[in-house]
């Protein structure tokens, strides 16, 4: 009789897994995402979860699903399985040399993005502004060029004028910069702000599971949505709402646009255009008829100072009602990838 022990595994309950098994099924599950993780393991990290892979063997799509789910359960619990820095911290301490974690939290710790300029690019324009103006200003008219020009217009905004001026002036002489002083400005921005930075910052990790579920396809993102939302509601709410933002309404087209404004009652959009970015408050008014546009802004003057209380439950119910119309299929709300692009 022959042996069963060279029979193929297959794996239907995850709870058989060991931790490093574990770690490569959600790898596979990342797909091309998994790359980015790679890269922030050292070599013995590599060579386990590698092992691993090799001899998982079979894994049913039912118990990746429960795996996932448990994962992102286990991020939000409060029992004894807790996603926090400090939980990770101690975990990477057990076998990674003390520079190596330090290195690691910090980037946990930090803003997200690649490169510096990404990182920077998502650092509160206040709070860089802060730092940086007790920075000479030909180092700041540098960074400022590096970053979106949306957010290098926020930064001089927060910056005091006459500061703010100066770099101006230094953006306008700007002359091609070496790459041996821009790389001097990145690792001063890494030593002295962003490490700064990470100190004093957490990861949210329901941000992170925002990331990972606005990769999936909206079908699978429904019904995890749905499972977790049965596990742990708040959770589940916290990260749909990470997923969509009110500024995120200005990737709809004219027609969505036009779709969701006859939708909205016109104070509450008038309400939510008041704490608009001017990209998003010219989509809308782009869209409306000349006369409409007209009493709008009059409409929106005579409002005077709002609060923002007001203004942000007036921007959530327009979010919440365009994902009302684009779950019905009346709208479409591209996440700029190439599925969700448009063709006339």
């Amino acid at each position: 009789m022959a042996s069963s022990s060279n029979a193929p595994r297959k794996v239907d309950d995850p709870g058989r897994l060991a931790g490093p098994e574990k770690a490569a099924v959600l790898l596979l599950a990342l797909g091309d995402e998994q790359r980015r993780l790679w890269e922030m393991m050292d070599d013995e990290e590599i060579r386990v979860v590698s092992q691993a892979m090799v001899g998982l063997g079979s894994v049913t799509a039912s118990a990746v699903e429960k795996l996932i789910l448990d994962f992102v359960g286990s991020m939000s619990s409060t029992g004894s399985i807790t996603g926090s820095v400090e939980q990770a911290q101690r975990l990477l301490s057990a076998f990674l040399p003390k520079e190596k974690v330090e290195t690691i939290m910090e980037e946990l710790r930090g803003p997200a993005g690649r490169t510096m300029w990404d990182k920077l690019a998502n650092v509160n324009e206040v709070v860089l502004a802060n730092y940086f103006k007790n920075e000479y200003p030909q180092t700041v008219a540098v960074v400022l060029s590096k970053v979106k020009p949306d957010h290098a217009s926020r930064v001089l905004g927060a910056l005091p004028e006459d500061f703010a001026l100066e770099v101006v002036m230094r953006m306008l002489r700007m002359e091609p910069v070496q790459r041996e002083i821009l790389e001097k400005i990145e690792e001063t921005l890494r030593n002295e702000f962003m490490s700064n930075l990470a100190r004093t910052s957490k990861q949210d990790s329901h941000e992170l599971m925002a990331d990972i579920f606005n990769n999936f396809d909206r079908q699978t993102e429904n019904r995890f949505l749905a499972n977790l939302e049965e596990r742990n509601r708040d959770s589940a709410e916290k990260i749909r709402s990470l997923m969509f933002v009110f500024e995120d309404l200005g990737k709809l087209d004219p027609q969505g646009v036009q779709t969701l404004m006859r939708s909205v009652p016109k104070d509450q959009l008038g309400l939510a255009l008041k704490g608009a970015s001017d990209t998003l408050r010219d989509l809308f008014f782009s869209n409306m008829s000349e006369r409409a546009a007209k009493i709008l802004r009059e409409d929106m003057a005579a409002m005077g100072p709002v609060r923002l209380k007001d203004v942000d439950q007036a921007q959530q119910a327009m979010v919440n009602l365009a994902k009302d119309l684009a779950a019905k299929g009346e709208i479409l709300i591209a996440d700029g990838g190439g599925d969700d692009e448009l063709i006339y």
